[in-house]
């Protein structure tokens, strides 16, 4: 009968029996003994499903609720009729369930017992005929070639030829009862009450409006009263926005969509009778469960979740993404990736039976791992999109109705402690979640990701995860495209009779593999047993792919032994593809791909255009993009020195001035004699397009295309550099400040090639041009590039970042940027007050991250080999939150990598630096210092806020030290406030000898002291979010937000103002 090892763990080479069939003693070596299985078994009372509750819950009748949401029409009694007879019920239910129990799952959403109502089988029929899944024929796709979108008639009819394959395998047999003619027209009306779901909870939630006119990131972004508290949703319309303010700051409870009621049950009673006893005269049917049980047949859906009844956060997640323009699509997954949420990979819309597989929302998570090739060379860190690399792939789905929740299955194989993380979302972590409305057929995925640590590394590449949920016989499209991408597929089930055998019939000559993993009801053992002794050839499966797994079964033991089966499968040869490979195979089945939109694809085009030109980084750079190179070097440096002579007209002779301004002269004629590269003048239609959405893909496709140009990123030689670089994109940087005194910061690695060097390119252009017009060398009519700073200002108010100063010359190029803020003030008009907001600090701090969690921007976080220059990201605030606030834009500034930490005893470049931070200081209104150490104070900084304090302009400083090293996070106290505030440092006292005044330079009524913890818990890169970072951030925001409108930060600018700050500074 084959060796039986209790708990699950049944060796890899056991045989089968004889006659290669399954028998129960075979069965239950994969759980334990006999007496385990009879026991969990005989455990479940009479109308129990399943293993994990109660009885099954009965699903609420619906009736006519006018308080429960807005815009939910009350049902005359002609709507109502009785349910189709259902004559199979009783022989697919277990004993003491009511009717169609045994098959409630299907399509419901909920697999496990008690988790969801149960709809009979003639509710059954009628939701697979309305909401039956797409299929296409079986056979394994060539995955070798490109296949176009289908177009909308071709898929209505891949629609049609699925639906009657599904008929064809689920007619006879199967307890399903199709009805003659006249029933048949009477179900007619059923989809478009099915069709209004998605309607319906849109309304709800307050979406309705952005279905049409998508939701984009600056609307999410807006600055309001709601930025200042830490608020509680009350009503369901504020659920979304609660999710992206939460997400936005990184919060690992995003996802909870628990509301906060602000009245009494008894206040809400009362309200919604009043509200019944105003309405028309249209009849209100109230359906009471006791006079007719079958009522709830009739239309086989639940109410939609009300206050009492929690919206449940894949639903959310679904109507927000549905409702979203491409750019929020990226930035929402690309958070969720940062909290280590799964994420959507099939976006379902069932109303439309048009399903997107979201490639593109995808593309823009990039994450780095330690890549361990198998032969050959030592390991080396690898940083690119998830979806690039060719890996593993294994699908969970649930067949019918299965005790075991797949989600928590699956968090437990992704978390390398004891201590599961909710990467999939399952019930058990909201009492109150409700049930799923629109997110069953919903895909999800997540990855596994080594970091080079073998006791934290379960898989030693990187392995993707794949999560369907719902019932795969109501989503076969889906089901179907998990079997062509994934290397095996486990299947969860409680029950395999003669449905589900010839569901499963259809996968015949399927190269995937599949595994199920059983806990079978109380009196289905021989019919199980008979059913996957069938499936046996047909799936080319033997008995070690049965795992059964019931109450008693231990689940750590268990969890080792279907890892111990994916190490398996991934070591041999097996089926490897990318998210790529996986849209091809979606495209050839009928989905829809989100980057074959057309807009998209012109901007990818075009993108194509620019990079197929550059063969070399460092060349292209010389050759092609020359004014931005030694003429522009030159040219910032006689400006500047020129500057200088200005404020200080004594220090030099006229001569001198004079011999400047020629040579400030001469080197802009040379520039302005330059006719801009092929690749400039396309960069520039690129984003002079109409469209905003194509120059939106068109720049996300010329980011991502430089990237993959740039030169790999240097391997780290030590652990702690390693473990620090591993952090995602969106954390907190690596590398961490330089000890003071100890000598000149490392030089900078060669400065990738972005977008930000046409931008740069096109800033000399006009540059150059401005200059000789304003000397009187160019008449103004012959301007060819006046438009340059309006073309900035557009990508500006899209919510892209653009770089203040010039990362190359390490200089403001003064009338690019008052002709950038003329224009932006020309767009803005009245709503032109401004407040600056700046983060400075050596790279490697988390003040790129700070920001970014703070106010949801998208400022670069690369550790090694990101832009050098300083950049702006313009925020809007709401208006009616303006007046209170006192401005109507926050402009926010990143220092980026211009000030390294060197020593005043560097020279030439300490003093460059202590120039570019007074700069960066005296634009702000607010300054955030973010440190390393509490005691680690750039001398640059000190310097700079010296030097401000002697002209009066102090901005509002928040000093913060971010703990990077993953330890515990001292509290603040009075000491460290004291010691940090006055400086008492040998370096400050330096400074303060250095700049001629005394080394008190804080007023203790105008900063703060802030101790932030660790954004990550864990070991990058499958460290989990630290709740406690966000709430700070949170905290630290708020504070920011209430300095400036009490008027503790610098008197607000107007854009003006900016501009002559700028040129004085």
């Amino acid at each position: 009968m084959g060796t039986h090892l209790a708990h699950g763990n049944v060796p890899l080479g056991s045989r089968a029996p004889a006659a290669g069939r399954l028998s129960f003693g075979t069965l239950t070596a994969n759980c334990g003994d006999v007496s385990q299985l009879a026991a969990a078994q005989t455990s479940r009372a009479p109308g129990q499903v399943g293993g994990q509750g109660g009885p099954a819950r009965l699903r609420r009748p619906l009736r006519a609720d006018p308080g429960a949401s807005p815009g939910r029409p009350a049902l005359p009694r002609s709507a109502l009729r009785p349910a189709p007879a259902a004559p199979r019920a009783a022989a697919l239910s277990p004993p003491g369930a009511w009717p169609g129990a045994a098959r409630g799952a299907a399509g419901s959403g909920a697999g496990r017992a008690g988790a969801r109502p149960l709809p009979g089988p003639a509710a059954e029929q009628r939701r697979r005929r309305r909401r039956g899944p797409l299929m296409a024929s079986p056979g394994h796709s060539n995955l070798g070639e490109v296949v176009p979108e289908r177009k909308a008639p071709e898929r209505q009819a891949a629609v049609v030829a699925a639906d009657l394959e599904w008929r064809e395998m689920a007619g006879d047999g199967c307890g399903f009862h199709y009805a003659d003619g006249a029933s048949e027209a009477q179900d007619n009306d059923f989809p478009a009450v099915e069709r209004s779901r998605l309607q319906e909870l849109l309304l709800l939630l307050g979406l309705e409006p952005y279905q049409a006119r998508k939701l984009s990131l600056q609307d999410c972004l807006q600055i309001s009263s709601d930025s200042m508290r830490n608020w509680a949703p009350q009503v369901p319309k504020d659920l979304p926005w609660h999710f992206l303010r939460k997400l936005q700051a990184l919060n690992a409870e995003a996802r909870n969509t628990t509301m906060v009621l602000d009245l009494l049950p008894d206040a809400r009673l009362a309200e919604k009778e009043s509200q019944m006893e105003g309405e028309g005269e249209e009849e209100i049917i109230h359906w009471d469960p006791a006079e007719d049980v079958a009522a709830d047949d009739i239309y086989s859906f639940s109410e939609l979740p009300t206050p009492e009844t929690p919206v449940n956060p894949l639903d959310l997640v679904c109507a927000l993404l549905l409702c979203s323009d491409g750019a929020l699509q990226q930035e929402l997954v690309s958070k969720m990736a940062a909290c280590q949420f799964a994420l959507p990979l099939v976006l379902p819309d069932s109303e439309n039976h048009c399903h997107t597989f979201l490639l593109w929302a995808l593309r823009g998570v990039v994450r780095t791992w330690w890549a361990q090739p198998p032969r050959g060379p030592p390991g080396a860190l690898r940083e690119d999109s998830v979806v690039g690399p060719r890996t593993p792939a294994f699908a969970f789905v649930r067949m019918d109705v299965s005790s075991n929740s797949k989600s928590q299955l699956l968090n437990a194989l992704l978390s390398p402690g004891r201590r599961p993380w909710d990467c999939f979302w399952h019930r058990d972590l909201s009492l109150a979640t409700g049930t799923r409305e629109i997110a069953d057929g919903l895909v999800e995925v997540s990855w596994f990701f080594p970091s080079g640590r073998e006791e934290l590394d379960l898989f030693p590449e990187p392995v993707a995860f794949l999560n369907l949920r719902g019932d795969i016989g109501s989503h076969w499209l889906q089901f179907k495209l998990l079997t062509e991408v994934s290397s095996a597929v486990f299947i969860l089930t409680d029950n395999v009779s003669r449905k589900e055998y010839k569901l499963l019939y259809a996968m015949k000559g399927s190269g995937t593999k599949f595994y199920f993993i059983l806990s079978p009801y109380r009196g289905k053992r021989n019919a199980n047993l008979r059913f996957l002794n069938r499936l046996i050839p047909v799936l080319k499966m033997d008995h070690s792919h049965v795992l059964v797994k019931v109450s008693s079964t231990d689940g750590e033991s268990f969890v080792r032994r279907v890892r111990a089966i994916l190490r398996g499968v991934a070591r041999a040869p097996c089926r490897r593809m990318s998210v790529e490979d996986m849209a091809h195979a979606a495209r050839k089945l009928g989905l829809r791909v989100d980057e074959d939109h057309e807009e998209c694809q012109r901007g990818r085009e075009r993108m194509e255009r620019i990079t197929r030109r550059i063969k070399d980084v460092d060349v292209y750079r010389r050759d092609e993009l020359r004014l931005q190179g030694e003429l522009g070097c030159k040219a910032a440096q006689a400006e500047r020195e020129l500057g200088q002579l200005q404020w200080v007209p004594e220090a030099a002779p006229e001569k001198h001035h004079a011999e400047l301004r020629r040579r400030v002269l001469e080197l802009r004629a040379q520039q302005n004699s330059l006719e801009p590269v092929p690749g400039v003048q396309e960069f520039v239609a690129g984003i002079s397009c109409p469209s905003r959405a194509e120059r939106q893909y068109f720049l996300r496709w010329l980011e991502w295309g430089l990237a993959r140009l740039g030169q790999p990123r240097p391997r780290q030689s030590t652990d702690t550099a390693m473990l620090l670089a591993l952090r995602p994109r969106l954390g907190a940087g690596g590398g961490g400040a330089p000890e003071p005194g100890s000598g000149e910061p490392p030089p900078l690695p060669p400065e990738p090639l972005g977008t930000e060097h046409f931008l740069r390119e096109m800033g000399q252009l006009y540059e150059a041009e401005s200059c000789l017009v304003e000397a009187g060398r160019l008449p103004a009519s012959h301007r060819r590039f006046a438009h340059f700073p309006g073309l900035a200002a557009e990508l500006l108010l899209a919510g892209l970042p653009l770089e203040l100063v010039d990362g190359g010359t390490l200089g403001i190029p003064g009338r690019w940027v008052t002709g950038l803020l003329r224009e932006l003030q020309a767009r803005l008009d009245r709503r032109s007050r401004l407040v600056v907001v700046s983060a400075l600090g050596v790279p490697g701090t988390g003040k790129s991250t700070l920001l970014n969690s703070m106010f949801g921007l998208r400022f670069t976080t690369r550790k090694s080999c990101g832009p050098r220059g300083a950049f702006m990201q313009l925020v809007t605030v709401a208006e009616s939150f303006s007046q209170d606030l006192g401005c109507d834009h926050i402009l926010a500034i990143d220092s980026g990598a211009l000030i390294r930490g060197a020593p005043a005893s560097v020279g030439d470049r300490f003093e460059l630096e202590a120039s570019l931070a007074t700069l960066l200081l005296g634009l702000s209104n607010v300054t955030v210092v973010s440190l390393a150490e509490t005691k680690d104070i750039p001398a640059a900084i000190l310097h700079a806020l010296l030097r401000l304090e002697k002209t009066g302009h102090m901005p509002n400083c928040q000093f913060v030290y971010q703990n990077l090293h993953d330890l515990p996070a001292s509290s603040p106290n009075p000491r460290d406030r004291r010691l940090l505030l006055d400086v008492p440092s040998e370096l400050g006292r330096a400074a303060a000898q250095a700049e001629k005044q005394g080394s008190g330079f804080c007023d203790p009524e105008r900063q703060h002291v802030w101790h932030v913890p660790s954004l990550w818990l864990g070991v990058p890169p499958m460290a989990t979010v630290s709740l406690g970072y966000s709430e700070t951030i949170f905290e630290l925001k708020r504070c920011l937000l209430e300095n400036i409108r009490n008027g503790l930060s610098n008197q607000n600018h107007n854009i003006q103002q900016l501009i002559e700050l700028v040129r004085r500074l």
